[in-house]
């Protein structure tokens, strides 16, 4: 038998899981009360440039596409945390964390993955229609 996993033995998060627990708590951080509103408007800058399709360089440029999305989207977390309250990012992103790893997170996963299961099938079927 093999013992249980401990802290030393659990790797730790992938980059993309990291960030997108970091885009959460943003999400939750714009959503608070108590957050001002300067900083409410950083947030939503951060979160629609994240999920644009229209980059600074675009995403089909080898390289280069992808670079800036890993650099100016940590970089806008980073301004967005240093313009929180001291504090208050930890809050937020203990938040995202424990909805990402609870079942409302692994339904997102479920759902995500059906809708692409269902296009596919759908692909399929388009094809074996026209040409089938």
């Amino acid at each position: 038998m093999t013992s249980p996993p401990t802290a030393a033995t659990v790797p730790p998060p992938s980059l993309a899981r990291r960030l997108a627990v970091e885009a959460h708590a943003v999400w939750l951080a714009t959503r608070d009360p108590r957050t001002p509103l300067a900083v409410r408007a950083v947030g939503w800058l951060i979160a629609a440039y994240a999920l644009s399709p229209i980059d600074l360089i675009p995403d089909f440029i080898p390289v280069l596409g992808l670079l800036d999305d890993a650099l100016l989207v940590p970089l806008g977390i980073w301004v967005f945390e240093r313009m929180l309250p001291a504090g208050r990012m930890a809050e937020y992103r203990a938040e995202a964390m424990e909805a990402q790893s609870g079942p409302e997170g692994m339904a997102g996963v479920a759902i995500v993955i059906a809708l692409w299961a269902a296009m596919v099938v759908a692909g399929y079927l388009v094809v074996r229609f026209f040409w089938g």
